[in-house]
């Protein structure tokens, strides 16, 4: 076998040679860098009848050139063996089949991510709580949340160059505007910034960052092997439905929370993809995990249909306290937006306020996972006795009151913990207030002197109710704590919970209030599917640049030289590089057909002011708006500036929503 290169293409000539004479066939296998186009030419002149086991040979060859051209867009310094592996599976398998192979990696990638920020989350609290002994329990408090978010932020400044956008917010903005590209670096960052913050006692979730972390896993494997954009959202979203199960053991609740939150807006029939991962990624938690790290309740009541009062009123107030909650997160980030001091400030006030609020209410060191299992098993008295109610004494009223405070102050410290410096999510915080909150509404109900009150029930759904009026997530929280609980036969008191917590939300706002700012800005995609796929097309390029332009000070003549080449029936009017006005061929029919106005006449006659610009920062939908209040077919388009870009007409962006439509389509059949 013999090969020759040659300029412009890369030949490979294959001469398959008998102990007699060579069979006049050649195999030329072009690849045309450009386009990765390649064609296979066959050619085999009068001769023997090529063997079996040459054709054979032959074929092996040519598809381990196909997975050279197929691979030649990657260095190959870079390329690792198992990515060489997965671009010839990639042309062995069909398209279904690469998805769901896809699916597994990117589950047990994800999940495994998971595992390892919950365990090294948990062996941090088990150095502090364990080796770390003070002669003071109160240093405790007041020293690890500090840390967490000062330290959070240096990392943040030093080792990722101050970028921390983070939460789902950030994905849903990538999945609408950045084409669900995520970068690789969010596949590590999050874990590091996660796990100082809340190892170290800050008071939030690990489940966003998780999430975060499995979604960047899934679109770096889908840009690795250059797959499009519908399947590289969907393995971001099994990415994080992954990272969701690894870290509630519950892989249903996984794909729930992509269906609910992540792909809202985004149209999919191919789903197993999806399923798989979060199986996976739930799979892998239950191995490597043990029971002291899981999510996970045990000890329950049975449900009791006369005790369907107690969930109806629950439901009422989890709306309203998850209200409460958002309204005093949106509070806390907007002063600290107003603050004006540098990052590294705002890390050691959010600190202070924190280890503070741990000092007065330890329920609020760290995620509360461990307070809500002593919730349920009824060892609320060593939880009051660290911290300075067990100084005042113990009796009901004094445990009633604990809980309400501890309620009303964790409203304020997830936010001061997020906005303050740290990384986290409201996933945890969500839950430890609804336990906390159901297990002071039983509380309350039986000082009331009530009778057959499921205390434990209300702590177990009382979460739920939480979790579905601050993330707007009702089924995800409905599975998540029926698997985590293995409360299946809770499903009635959880539906009732969830729900009416959910309506009392959307009815204060239909959008959740983490989301509306983007909502309305047109930066993540809602439930209006049209909008959605308006978001999706580029302003710039859809700006005609071509478009003839004239000074403001040019003549007649030279107005009439450009409407001889000019096809568009408008011209703009420039003063230097700004827009000062434009012309409509229809007013020069006058001047078209009178010669002796084309040597007399000035142009600003025929100048009109642009009823409306297009920015060149603007959504398409706010485009698609003024062409209908303008009733036109041309607008120019501007800079910040008011310089002059060129014209975006109407019937380049109908072409455009047709063709992403039509995209659309073919990927969902």
């Amino acid at each position: 076998m013999a090969a020759a290169k040659i300029q412009g293409a890369d030949i490979y000539i294959i001469r398959y040679a008998s102990r007699s004479e060579i069979d006049r066939l050649f195999c030329f296998v072009i690849i045309i860098e450009t386009n990765f186009i390649y064609s296979y030419y066959f050619i085999k002149f009068a001769g023997d009848t090529m063997s079996t086991k040459k054709h054979k040979t032959l074929r092996n060859y040519l598809q381990f050139a196909d997975l050279i051209r197929r691979s030649r867009q990657y260095s190959w310094k870079k390329l690792k063996t198992y990515e060489l592996f997965l671009l010839w599976l990639k042309t062995k398998l069909s398209h279904s089949q690469f998805l769901i192979l896809s699916g597994v990696l990117v589950g047990c990638s994800a999940g495994l991510a998971g595992v390892c920020l919950k365990t090294l989350v948990h062996y941090i609290h088990y150095i502090i709580t364990s080796k770390v002994h003070f002669e003071d329990q109160i240093l405790f408090y007041v020293l690890f949340p500090f840390l967490g978010i000062v330290l959070t932020t240096l990392i943040v400044i030093y080792f990722f160059k101050g970028q921390d956008r983070k939460g789902i917010p950030a994905i849903l903005y990538e999945i609408a505007r950045n084409s669900s590209f995520v970068s690789h670096v969010k596949m590590y960052s999050q874990i590091i910034q996660s796990a100082v913050t809340v190892g170290l006692g800050g008071s939030a979730g690990l489940e966003s960052p998780i999430a975060v972390t499995g979604s960047a896993i899934g679109s770096n494997f889908a840009q690795t092997y250059n797959l499009s954009y519908k399947d590289r959202t969907l393995l971001l979203a099994s990415g994080a439905a992954a990272g969701i199960a690894a870290a509630f053991n519950a892989p249903i609740a996984g794909v729930m929370f992509a269906f609910e939150i992540l792909l809202t807006g985004v149209v999919f029939t191919d789903f197993i993809p999806l399923v798989v991962a979060s199986v996976c990624g739930s799979l892998l938690s239950r191995v490597i995990l043990n029971e002291d790290i899981l999510f996970k309740f045990t000890a329950r009541h049975d449900f009791n249909y006369h005790n369907i009062t107690y969930y109806l009123v629950l439901g009422i107030f989890c709306g309203l306290y998850a209200r409460y909650f958002i309204v005093v997160a949106q509070y806390v980030e907007h002063r600290f937006h107003k603050l004006k001091v540098s990052r590294i400030n705002k890390a050691v006030i959010g600190g202070a306020i924190l280890s503070i609020l741990c000092l007065l209410f330890p329920p609020l060191f760290g995620e509360g996972y461990e307070s809500i299992k002593s919730f349920t098993n009824g060892d609320i008295y060593n939880i009051i006795q660290h911290s300075f109610f067990g100084y005042i004494g113990f009796s009901q009223w004094i445990v009633i009151i604990f809980l309400g405070l501890t309620c009303i102050f964790k409203a304020f410290a997830t936010p001061v913990t997020i906005y303050g410096g740290g990384n986290g999510g409201n996933f945890a915080p969500a839950l430890f207030a609804g336990g906390t909150f159901g297990y002071l509404f039983a509380l309350i109900c039986i000082q009331m002197g009530l009778t057959d009150v499921p205390v434990i029930n209300l702590i177990i759904v009382g979460m739920a109710g939480m979790m579905s009026g601050v993330l707007y997530a009702p089924l995800t929280a409905i599975f998540l704590i029926a698997e985590s609980s293995s409360g299946y036969d809770l499903f009635i008191p959880l539906m009732i919970v969830c729900v009416i917590s959910f309506l009392i939300a959307k009815w204060f706002s239909p959008i959740s209030p983490d989301l509306k700012k983007l909502a309305s800005e047109g930066k993540i995609f809602t439930r209006e599917h049209d909008k959605n796929l308006l978001l999706l097309i580029d302003v710039n390029g859809l700006i005609e640049k071509t478009s003839s332009v004239l000074d403001i000070r040019s003549s007649s003549k030279e107005l009439m030289e450009i409407i001889k080449g000019e096809k568009r029936n408008v011209i703009a009017v420039l003063d230097g590089a700004h827009l000062a006005g434009i012309i409509y061929f229809d007013e020069l029919r006058p001047l078209l057909f009178n010669p002796e106005l084309q040597h007399q006449t000035d142009i600003l006659n025929y100048m009109k002011i642009p009823v409306e610009t297009i920015n060149n920062r603007e959504d398409m939908i706010s485009i698609v708006n003024k062409f209908d209040e303008t009733s036109t077919w041309v607008l120019p388009v501007v800079n910040d500036e008011h310089e002059f870009l060129g014209f975006i007409s109407k019937s380049a962006v109908l072409n455009r929503y047709r063709q992403i439509l039509k995209e659309y389509s073919d990927a969902e059949g």
